[in-house]
């Protein structure tokens, strides 16, 4: 098997673990919050926590693994994860669990960029696309099996049993990492920004817990803003501090690149929708419409489907029409249906949510990939690594923000109507809300040229009288 494929499909192994686990726990959290006597809405810190530990920890990921080598990181995230798994099921309070989630983002926080890494380095730029269909398409069976193993589990036997699924992953991970991955390393390695560090995982850690509790859960509303007000000063002295060190934990510079700035921001924007979802979506059904952990884990599956389908035609499609034109209109259709999402109704057939959710995750996962693609098709080699690291930390930031605003919007809703438990018409201003915020991505991808990321896409030039080869590359024509 060509290592353009196999490599892939090894890194594919740990994504599969770590987003079936999401989808687990995101069906499972109303389950969750009442064995452990919490009110649901609280439950977005375990989400949150593990979200920022990873966004923390992924700055020291790219600069292990150009010291210790990728194999070794990577494995050793695996345990972590695992790890941090066993403890989840262990879990009898709120705090106990939080923790044990933050634990897990640590192990999270090393594998997946570190593995995403790896395939960068080992594929060829004309055959990224393609390197990353096979990498993605195993990630993306895990929101699939994750929401009907999770809510059958969690209905049928126990939440707790969810957090075991990883195991024989995790060992199928390992012994693939250990056959197939070099424990490539960089000998020339910088020093670690030790202070920046700090200042990233202070200031990332505070704002989340001050937008994640907002006021009502662990802290105090004194406690909640000046954790975000601390925050956001620490966020401000990094920026400062980025532009006067050589070699940064987070090097900012490579912002002034244009595709790899339009898919940082535009991949920030877009993810907050995305992120509220899987929090907002099962306590609608569950505890808006009623429905078992199972019944609810039936339905959401369904965007998992469409993200498997889009794989079958997105090389073609940015091949065709080029990265500019596919994100703009797949940005507007995938915040549309974020946004139509709470809309449903109990009486609204369960067929028709499945149908809205598939073409939403359709559209989700052709967004995704470009931005993905067309944020490295300028990136030099040597700056790989600081690329991932940066582009990393935003989509977990992202992700994290998404279950804090989709939260609050709830909440707020819910003190608005006097609820105590919400109702099936509390949710539709929170998936408005992060549609809308998630519909800013399309600014982004406007601003693009139009022959952005071609290297990548093999999309033919409009100025020139290129031909794209069925590989992806371009042959020029003599004058």
């Amino acid at each position: 098997m060509q290592r353009s494929v196999l490599v892939p499909l090894i890194v594919a192994s740990a994504f599969f673990m770590e987003n079936a686990d999401s989808a687990l726990v995101a069906v499972a959290l109303p389950a969750i919050a009442q064995s452990i006597g919490e009110n649901p809405v609280a439950l977005k810190l375990a989400l949150t926590s593990y979200l920022v530990s990873v966004a923390i920890f992924i700055p020291l990921s790219g600069w292990l693994t150009d010291r210790i080598g990728a194999q070794t990181v990577f494995r050793l995230a695996m345990l972590v994860f695992i790890g941090g798994s066993l403890l989840c099921a262990a879990s009898n309070s709120l705090l106990g669990f939080v923790g044990a989630r933050f634990l897990q983002g640590i192990g999270g926080a090393m594998m997946v960029p570190v593995g995403r890494l790896i395939v960068l380095r080992s594929v060829p730029k004309t055959e990224l696309v393609r390197a990353l269909t096979f990498l993605t398409i195993p990630g993306m069976m895990g929101p699939m099996v994750g929401p009907l193993v999770g809510g059958f589990l969690t209905t049928y036997v126990d939440w707790r049993w969810i957090f075991f699924v990883n195991v024989p992953f995790t060992l199928l991970g390992l012994v693939l990492a250990t056959m197939y991955i070099e424990n490539v390393r960089d000998e020339e390695i910088p020093p670690l920004d030790v202070f920046g560090f700090l200042l990233v995982g202070t200031g990332l850690a505070l704002l989340m817990l001050g937008l994640a509790t907002g006021g009502r859960f662990l802290l105090s509303p004194q406690g909640s803003i000046g954790c975000i007000v601390a925050g956001c000063l620490a966020i401000a002295v990094y920026v400062w501090h980025a532009r006067r060190t050589p070699t940064p934990v987070m090097k900012l510079s490579l912002l002034r690149i244009h595709t790899f700035r339009a898919s940082v921001l535009g991949g920030l924007m877009f993810r907050i929708g995305v992120g509220a979802t899987p929090f907002l979506l099962p306590l609608m059904l569950q505890i808006g419409f009623d429905l078992s952990a199972f019944e609810s884990g039936v339905i959401t599956f369904a965007g998992a489907i469409g993200a498997i389908l889009s794989r079958a035609f997105t090389s073609r499609i940015f091949r065709r029409h080029g990265f500019k034109t596919v994100l703009v209109l797949s940005g507007i259709g995938g915040a549309l249906f974020i946004a139509v999402t709470g809309f449903f109704t109990p009486h609204t057939p369960h067929w028709f949510i499945s149908l809205t959710l598939m073409v939403g995750g359709l559209l989700r996962s052709v967004q995704f990939a470009g931005l993905f693609a067309v944020g490295y098709a300028d990136v030099s080699n040597k700056d790989m690594s600081y690329a991932t690291t940066l582009s990393s930390v935003s989509q977990q930031l992202a992700l994290s923000l998404g279950v804090a605003i989709g939260g609050t919007l709830l909440q707020l809703t819910l003190n608005w109507h006097g609820h105590a438990v919400a109702a099936p018409g509390d949710f539709w201003p929170a998936f408005v809300g992060v549609g809308l915020i998630s519909a800013g991505a399309v600014l982004c991808a406007v601003f693009l040229p139009p022959d952005a990321g071609s290297e990548v896409s093999g999309h033919r030039r409009p100025d020139d009288g290129g031909q794209t080869t069925e590989d992806g590359g371009r042959n020029t024509k003599s004058s």
